[in-house]
């Protein structure tokens, strides 16, 4: 199933504390970040869901996992502490999470960013806007 649905009129900030609780546990939404994005994946509840294979990664920051094609929970960081850098993922790593940051960007939706734990900004943003290319005049 593939969503590729418009970002909602508003886009959340989530911090990883208030993340974590989106675990279809908690609350029976689940959310999940990749690359700084959140995406309601509650659909796939029977992947990232409380007895789905993924479940680790329910309410968290997914990204090194993904990169590393690792699901174990020493892949996950603390939702207590700063965000993970990504900064030592090799490159074939770095290829592979991009891979899957475009799997996710087309099949979930896109509700949100993963901020810092003392972000103090808005809670909501507006989307970022697509600029539309146009096709320059021939002359």
């Amino acid at each position: 199933m593939f969503v590729n649905a418009e970002e909602p009129e508003q886009l959340r900030n989530f911090k990883p504390t208030e993340l974590k609780k989106f675990n279809g546990t908690d609350d029976p939404k689940i959310f999940m970040a990749v690359l700084g994005r959140v995406y309601d994946v509650t659909p796939g509840a029977a992947f990232y869901g409380p007895q789905g294979p993924y479940s680790n990664f329910a309410g968290r920051d997914a990204s090194r996992g993904l990169a590393k094609n690792s699901f174990n929970e020493d892949m996950l960081v603390d939702t207590d502490g700063p965000i993970d850098t990504l900064e030592d993922l090799a490159n074939d790593e770095k290829m592979t999470l991009m891979e899957w940051a475009s799997h996710f960007q087309f099949k979930y939706i896109h509700i949100g960013y993963l901020v810092e734990n003392d972000y103090d900004g808005p809670q909501y943003v507006a989307p970022e806007k697509k600029e539309e290319k146009t096709a320059s005049p021939k002359r």
